[in-house]
């Protein structure tokens, strides 16, 4: 699936072969693997966690955000 992790002030991330994407949630810590279902929800400080095809797991640390989830589709945007 196609992962992008956007702040105000850069692209954190961007790639087409991530098959996980652990996130940090109001509620409690959350996972997307591919083709999850349509899905927005807001983000709390917190790491969240890559894995892509042939990569060691990726870590991005931010102070919150909202995720989009739509047609195979991760859009982060990242305080």
């Amino acid at each position: 699936m196609k992962v992008d992790i956007i702040t105000p002030d850069t692209i954190l991330f961007s790639g087409d072969d991530v098959h996980l994407v652990q996130l940090p949630g109001i509620d409690g810590s959350f996972e997307i693997m591919n083709h999850h279902a349509p899905l927005i929800s807001v983000l709390k400080k917190g790491k969240i966690k890559i894995e892509a095809d042939g990569q060691s797991p990726r870590f991005f640390e931010v102070k919150g955000g909202v995720i989009e989830v739509a047609n195979n589709k991760v859009l982060v945007l990242a305080e």
